[in-house]
């Protein structure tokens, strides 16, 4: 029975941390989605350079002998304002052109099928660039902590413990607090008020005198950037390799639908709800069924609360 706990602990532990990550991931979806109502499907493979920048800025240019285990978390922070820029950019010349004030001319079906086709082509260039330009051998980095673990002992057993790995743990805890930097910018500064006046309104904020082109370019930036730090912080664990995107742009989409489309911070809660069913189903069911498992919770949880768990069938951003 001490042994089922122990496991049982274990496994919830392993969820929690890997949620953390995947609720990342689904904050920058979502938060380009709420801004920009942009069904970004070439989030994925964002992530994935986010993973081969934050190798090469790494082993490359920051002193690893200096910063040592602390080195691949810092380059996966830096990843994050490279890629701001190249979100801001990319948006700017070819993604506004199906969305925003220059696609109110449009119907929403029509400029939602124009960004699906974009992005998608875009996702397509990014996979095959990498891997003609990276190959397709599977890169990743290790850091000295990567086989040690904090151990936290069980109350009921002086013999029983829950090990947390250190780098996972770490990435973690680097994934709450950007998440949580993220909510108190949108909320608490000027700038990031603007933002939401542009996707509540993008006309009246115009009338107010925002600029919503750049607001959406900075939006698009940012949740391009959030996908590149996840992406860095993943590595350190998980191998990079050109079609890496596509393991985890489904759960990223399954995370912002279960947190309720829109909603930024229940497409957090979304992904940490992936995370602890795909753990916690390999308590009950063989390692090859953990997807099985998220999209049973995925269509129970849609069929009893179609608005996701945090959704408002009205909410906007």
């Amino acid at each position: 029975m001490n042994a089922m706990i122990e496991q049982a602990a274990q496994t919830l532990a392993a969820g929690l941390l890997i949620g953390c990550v995947y609720g990342l991931l689904c904050v920058g979806l979502a938060f380009i989605f709420s801004i920009m109502r942009v069904i970004n499907f070439a989030q994925g493979d964002f992530m994935m350079l986010g993973m081969y920048l934050a190798l090469y800025i790494g082993s490359s240019i920051l002193p690893a002998a200096l910063l040592g285990a602390s080195a691949p978390f810092i380059a996966a922070i830096l990843a994050g304002p490279v890629l701001f820029v190249v979100g801001y950019v990319l948006n700017r010349i070819l993604i506004s052109r199906t969305t925003g004030l220059r696609a109110s001319g449009s119907s929403e079906t029509e400029s939602h099928q124009a960004q699906l086709i974009l992005t998608l082509g875009i996702a397509l260039i990014l996979q095959n660039a990498a891997l003609n330009v990276l190959g397709s051998a599977p890169a990743s980095t290790l850091t000295g902590l990567s086989s040690s673990a904090w151990e936290i002992p069980l109350l009921y057993d002086e013999f029983s413990a829950v090990f947390l790995n250190k780098p996972r743990t770490i990435d973690a805890g680097l994934c709450i607090v950007i998440a949580v930097l993220l909510f108190w910018f949108v909320k608490s500064t000027r700038l990031g008020k603007s933002l939401r006046a542009a996707a509540i309104n993008p006309e009246a904020a115009l009338y107010m005198g925002i600029d919503v082109t750049r607001a959406h370019n900075i939006a698009f930036g940012l949740g391009i950037a959030i996908a590149g730090i996840a992406g860095g912080l993943i590595v350190i664990y998980y191998p990079a390799q050109p079609f890496v995107g596509l393991e985890f742009v489904i759960i990223m989409y399954a995370g912002v639908v279960l947190g309720g489309m829109g909603s930024v911070g229940g497409a957090f809660w979304g992904g940490m709800t992936i995370g602890l069913v795909q753990q916690l189903s390999t308590l009950v069911l063989p390692l090859q069924l953990q997807n099985a498992a998220i999209f049973i919770v995925f269509v129970l949880v849609l069929l009893l609360r179609p608005q996701g768990l945090f959704g408002r069938s009205v909410e906007r951003a």
